[in-house]
């Protein structure tokens, strides 16, 4: 024992001398005021830090990096980059506010930080200043408002599916913090299981040319990134506080950290709360509320090696699951106190207005825990790096729709996942850098006591490795790389039969089988895929660059897709699948422009992706058309395979006169036309050539202005008007009614936040929003509640379910 404690001791010891500690203030070169929560990166590493509310900063630099540099950047400056040997202790850095940044530091998908303007890959950054300006029901539709090409298939307020280019479900890789979110992302009434509180900051790939952590990024990467604490020497914390009237959204978030120049903590914890949203068609909706609880901590050391974290986290969340039943002649909404044949749909009682406007919620709602733990290290060897990731996550699933039986959950899943990573930064020569790499993840799911069994269970075992080079000389940037993947998945047969105490199915296993259904036969399958990227970056002068890259994704099919044979009682679907379906394959081409001048930036991104054995699901109907209804009350899909094509733009302009100060305008643009290209459906447009959930052609608008007051209580005040226009879409699936024509829309929205000093040296920021300013009435088509109705028409017109009215938000933050 005491050996061991030698050695440990001896680590810790060899890996505590620092090279140069850079400490000073960030400030804005014309008025000389500090700038808060800049952003200081070392050059070609993953270190960095960002300035305090005083602008002030302080960063080790590794006495084992060469020629280190330091990138500071902050919305609305230039990003300057800096020689350290030309720096002094207690620095001062002046920034310019010449240019809009479109250069912001990026690290996702490549092996160091590199730059958006040198990125050949079209990447959307999300800063931490947008995510606190920007007040939605969910991190996602958060993420959605500021990033053109990105989209969310909802099922009410806390429930959205990040799409990217008209894809989405497992053909979008989610990353928190590195490690890919596990939690049956195929399902649509569930959203993202993570601390929208604890977001610091995002990044959005678009396509599949992300290929450092692993398949099923078809149509790209959404990569959040938690709150990590800055040296500092003493506790600090953050205490948020919102409230959304539309709803009654309640939010309270408390963080406390820590970080010295060896360890750093932080602990946070977070609540929310909210009731049935409403709109001036249906009133409040029925059981669209939720009760959402979040905790997480880490721990981390740093030395002049590198810095190791242990992260940990727990979601919990009551989630309601709406069925859109409804009185014919009133349009009221009913409930659902029956099951099977006594179950009369069109007969339901009429909810009272106390049960619509209470915080209760439904018996018939969703239970969905995520906790997670991983470990995360990076340490130099030589001129290299490492970086090593170990974690484990458990997502738990429970949905109730027994209203004879409310504690009985008709779905009930358990799905454990092993992730784990090895990555090699080579030291650079030549302006060559290299890296490779070895990840993927174990899982293993099992149905626990349900009623319900859309998928069986199996255990599913991912291997990939990679490798990555970037070459970077006078104008150009090179880079690309390959990946290949392998995917083993099993499952044993799976019965079910009639359990006689309360006459809902059950699982039953060998031997005792008399009388069941052999539900899910036994499964091995093999899959096995190449993934591709080469593009180059070519700036013309400090203000142009043109980039290109072409890449190629590689998808196995999940679960749901190869095996689901019964009802999901959330989505209110029954799912079956296909055995016989093979990997999806794309090849995109991503071609575009960026432009950073004194008074305007701005960005063009064309794509076009085509997409080989594309998978979808079509609705199963009777000789006559109708709907087939394995399950009453549900409508039936089967999964099917094609080929697909996907293309389009997205474009931002950003104004921001400097005889202006302060002020901006930007607009972003995108817009996707998705076709399934099976050849039977050529030419057949509504009828089968469209594919489903392809979001219109949208522009976002916004207007603000910050205001610097000469006032030491209110320093700066800042004004913020959108105006959100989304196009008709007469591109939509009709065959077999999967979906309806969409009319097109605009929602107005307006923001006013201050900066509030309340100590000597701590700021708070209050928020005020008005999402929806008009009451506009809308459907979106990427809205699964629009197509929740049971009735072919309806007395005042309006079918399926709206989105949300009016709705006035504060939100407060407060540092300590």
């Amino acid at each position: 024992m005491k050996k061991t404690y030698s050695i440990i001791i001896f680590l810790l010891y060899s890996l505590t001398t620092f090279g140069q500690t850079i400490t000073g203030t960030i400030r804005d070169s014309e008025t000389q005021e500090p700038l808060s929560f800049c952003n200081i990166l070392l050059l070609d590493s993953n270190n960095g830090t960002t300035s305090d509310s005083n602008g002030k900063f302080k960063i080790e630099i590794p006495s084992a990096f060469p020629n280190p540099k330091l990138i500071v950047s902050y919305m609305g400056y230039k990003t300057e980059t800096f020689s350290i040997a030309s720096l002094k202790n207690e620095c001062i850095i002046y920034l310019k506010s010449e240019e809009k940044t479109l250069d912001e530091i990026v690290v996702t998908g490549v092996s160091k930080a590199t730059s958006i303007k040198e990125n050949p890959v079209s990447v959307a950054l999300i800063s931490s200043k947008a995510i606190e300006r920007t007040i939605e029901s969910n991190i996602i539709d958060v993420l959605v408002r500021n990033t053109p090409g990105l989209n969310a298939v909802k099922t009410g307020p806390n429930i959205s599916k990040p799409f990217i280019r008209g894809l989405g479900y497992n053909r979008v890789l989610t990353l928190y913090d590195g490690v890919r979110q596990e939690g049956q992302q195929w399902g649509d009434e569930h959203g993202i299981e993570v601390d929208a509180y604890n977001i610091e900051r995002a990044e959005v790939i678009k396509g599949p040319a992300s290929l450092m952590y692993g398949s099923d990024a078809l149509a790209g990467v959404v990569s959040m990134f938690p709150f990590k604490p800055k040296e500092k020497g003493k506790v600090t914390g953050r205490f948020l506080s919102e409230y959304q009237s539309n709803n009654g959204l309640f939010g309270n978030g408390l963080r406390l950290a820590y970080a010295n120049k060896h360890w750093h903590w932080a602990l946070s914890s977070s609540y929310r709360i909210a009731k049935n949203y409403t709109n001036r068609i249906d009133g409040r909706v029925y059981n669209t509320g939720f009760d959402e609880k979040n905790a997480s901590g880490m721990i981390g050391y740093t030395s002049k090696k590198g810095d190791s974290h242990l992260n940990f986290t727990l979601y919990d969340n009551l989630q309601g699951i709406p069925d859109g039943s409804r009185d014919s002649l009133t349009r009221k909404f009913t409930k659902q106190i029956y099951e099977g044949s006594l179950d009369d749909i069109k007969n339901r009682p009429v909810l009272l207005e106390t049960e619509l406007n209470s915080y209760k919620l439904s018996p018939l709602h969703q239970h969905i825990q995520h906790y997670r733990i991983y470990a995360n290290n990076q340490y130099l060897i030589g001129k290299g790096d490492v970086n090593v990731l170990l974690g484990f996550q458990q997502n738990i699933r429970r949905e109730y729709n027994h209203p004879t039986d409310p504690e009985q959950p008709g779905l009930y899943v358990r799905l454990n996942t092993i992730n784990y990573g090895l990555r090699y930064n080579a030291p650079e020569f030549s302006n060559i850098e290299v890296s490779v790499g070895v990840n993927g993840m174990y899982q293993s799911n099992k149905n626990k006591d349900a009623t319900d069994f859309p998928i069986p269970d199996f255990n599913l075992l991912d291997v990939g490795s990679y490798g990555f080079i970037k070459w970077k000389q006078n104008k150009w940037t090179v880079s690309g790389g390959v990946r290949y993947d392998v995917r083993h998945l099993t499952s044993n047969d799976f019965y079910t039969r009639k359990n006689p105490a309360n006459g809902f199915a059950q699982q039953v296993h060998l031997p005792d089988t008399a009388n069941a259904t052999l539900q899910f036969p036994a499964l091995t399958q093999a899959f096995n895929g190449t993934s591709l990227s080469i593009g180059a970056t070519y700036s013309i002068n400090e203000q142009l660059s043109l980039k290109a890259n072409i890449s190629k994704g590689y998808r196995a099919p999940n679960i749901s897709e190869i095996a689901s044979n019964g009802l999901d009682p959330g989505a209110h679907i029954v799912y079956i699948g296909n055995r016989n379906f093979v990997p999806e394959f794309n090849f995109q081409q991503d071609v575009g422009i960026n432009g950073t001048f004194k008074n305007v930036s701005l960005s063009i991104s064309i794509f076009n992706n085509i997409v080989q054995h594309y998978i979808y699901l079509s609705q199963l109907v009777d000789a006559q058309g109708n709907p087939i209804e394995l399950v009453q009350g549900n409508k039936t899909f089967q999964y099917q395979q094609a080929s697909a094509q996907l293309y389009g733009m997205e474009a931002t302009l950003d104004v921001h006169p400097q005889s202006l100060k302060g002020f901006n305008f930007n607009s972003n643009f995108s817009m996707v036309i998705g076709n399934n290209t099976k050849s039977e459906l050529k030419n057949k447009g509504v009828e089968g050539q469209y594919l489903p959930f392809i979001p219109p052609l949208k522009i976002l608008n916004s207007v603000s202005q910050e205001l610097k007051v000469k006032n030491k209580i209110i320093p700066t005040l800042n004004v913020k008007a959108d105006l959100d226009f989304s196009a008709a879409q007469n591109r939509y699936l009709a065959l077999y009614n999967t979906e309806t024509a969409t009319k097109g829309y605009t929602l107005f929205n307006v923001a006013l936040g201050a900066d509030v000093k309340y100590a000597k040296s701590s700021t708070m920021q209050i928020q005020f929003q008005v999402n929806n300013v008009f009451n506009t009435v809308y459907q979106s088509n990427l809205s699964r509640l629009k197509y929740f109705e049971y009735y072919a028409q309806s007395p005042n017109g309006h079918l399926g379910m709206y989105g949300m009215g009016r709705n006035i938000c504060v939100k407060v933050n407060i540092p300590f």
